[in-house]
């Protein structure tokens, strides 16, 4: 799928390196971290963004039963590698009908899980009440990892944020009642690390939600 290089916190275009700028703009959010075109689910797309990435790439693995990997998205560009990788999957809802996540890994201050969240801060701290316990626990790189309730964003769907080998984990999931899957301790994996294994990652249709959050 091709397509431009687009604003990661909101998605409008963005201006390359040239004469007055060394780094790529935004004209709402100034100096940004390019948000490339979307990739179809495929062991290849995974490749792509596996390689080119400086952040974890999430995805849980083993995939809940009837889940498949619905679309995968990096920000970043040839220079700077990979900032911020989302992951999508989606599959049925723990209290029925589809449910889809993305998992998004990215360094302080992309925007990009920030995005999906339906959220104007580019990170969750505003957001996120650390001095309660958290909502949710999923095992992420071998390594128990506590996430937050994520609040402010739409009611259609449930976010949850925490930090994992020192990057930002943002799970957003939609509808907001298949939040409940985070509830399920997931295990995460890092597929940078995952070897062979990527090649029997199931593959579904493109999550529209990858490319537009407020899709239906």
């Amino acid at each position: 799928m091709r397509g431009e290089p687009s604003c990661p916190k909101c998605g409008g275009r963005v201006r390359a390196p040239g004469l007055f700028a060394d780094s790529w703009q935004c004209d709402l959010h100034g100096t940004v971290h390019p948000l490339q075109p979307v990739l179809p689910p495929s062991v290849e797309a995974l490749g792509v963004v596996v390689h080119r990435t400086q952040v974890p790439v999430w995805m849980p693995w083993p995939l809940p039963v009837g889940w498949l990997f619905t679309g995968v998205a990096c920000a970043g560009d040839d220079r700077s590698g990979g900032r911020a990788t989302a992951v999508a999957c989606s599959g049925p809802g723990p209290l029925g009908g589809i449910g889809e996540l993305i998992l998004v890994a990215e360094e302080l201050g992309v925007g990009l899980g920030a995005r999906y969240a339906g959220l104007d801060a580019p990170d969750p701290g505003p957001y996120m009440e650390v001095e309660k316990p958290p909502q949710a626990k999923v095992l992420a790189a071998g390594r128990p990892t506590p996430l937050w309730h994520v609040s402010g964003g739409p009611v259609d769907r449930a976010v949850f944020a925490g930090e994992a080998l020192g990057m930002w984990l943002w799970a957003v999931v939609w509808p907001e009642r298949s939040g409940l899957l985070m509830y399920e301790e997931l295990v995460l994996t890092d597929l940078r690390d995952a070897g062979a294994e990527v090649d029997l990652v199931p593959c579904g249709a493109l999550s529209p939600r990858l490319i537009e959050p407020t899709a239906p």
